[in-house]
């Protein structure tokens, strides 16, 4: 009987292979809400429809259109105790021409296929950022651009935490560009720990999911709580915020990224 077979040699490199991506991952999530100096955003962009009008947007983008993620970090760091006073800077990197990998269809989805998954996503991110850039305080966002269909709405947005990881789908459209910035804030978040705070039909969880809570009455609320990105009308009905202007970050999203145990003043 064999004890040490090929088989299970490519089992201990496996496993060897996840206890390295799990001690660099806790790394990551120690270096990136410890706020003590900024959190470097990079933002890739894709050509998600290999659309000639999608390439010349991609080639007018600059850092100056994601200030607004910035700025909206700052304004609400202000209301949390935290020690760095430039939570994030955002720039633009260079265009990237693959694709990441799909992730794996919900009706077939596994514990073993999803982390097979997550492996193939950093190795396609390494092999696609070939800098001597630290990754323990950066995060990296690959925006795939689409002209898009009023009609279709684009693939689910995801954000990683184990890897510091964003995968965007966006409208290559000006127009769109505000909005554009609320998913990349929101699967930014992600990355350093927040969860989303809406239900299975998209609308704002109580209370958590809210801006104001506490409003009297209730509704209509007038802002949106980031981690559901919309502004409730109804307890039924929402709309998503037209900016990261008419977001916030609230106290259950500020204790999960480390900002001060969540605490306004």
């Amino acid at each position: 009987m064999k004890l040490f077979s090929f088989r299970n040699f490519r089992i201990l490199m496996l496993l060897a292979i996840f206890a390295a991506v799990a001690i660099y991952s806790k790394s990551q999530l120690l270096t990136s809400t410890a706020w003590l100096e900024p959190l470097q955003v990079s933002i890739y962009p894709i050509n998600g429809d290999s659309d000639p009008k999608t390439a010349r947007y991609i080639q007018n983008l600059s850092s100056h259109n994601f200030r607004d993620i910035d700025n909206f970090m700052l304004s609400e760091s202000k209301k949390f105790n935290i020690l760095e006073e430039t939570p994030t800077q955002t720039t633009l990197g260079p265009e990237v021409i693959d694709s990441p990998p799909p992730p794996p269809e919900i009706e077939t989805r596994s514990a073993l296929s999803t982390m097979l998954w997550s492996l193939k996503l950093r190795y396609w991110v390494w092999k696609n950022t070939p800098d001597d850039k630290p990754n323990l305080n950066r995060v990296r966002i690959f925006v795939l651009y689409y002209q898009g269909n009023d009609n279709q709405p684009l693939a689910h947005s995801l954000g990683i935490q184990k890897g510091l990881i964003g995968v965007v789908h966006a409208f290559a459209n000006k127009k769109q560009n505000k909005q554009n910035n609320i998913v990349i804030a929101h699967e930014l978040l992600h990355t350093v720990g927040a969860s989303d705070k809406y239900d299975s039909n998209n609308q704002p969880i109580f209370p958590e999911g809210y801006a104001e809570p506490t409003r009297n009455p209730r509704y209509p609320q007038y802002r949106a709580e980031i981690m559901s990105g919309r502004i409730p009308s109804s307890p039924t009905d929402s709309q998503m915020a037209e900016s990261l202007k008419r977001c916030i970050i609230g106290p259950r999203t500020a204790r999960e990224i480390n900002w001060s145990g969540g605490t306004q003043h």
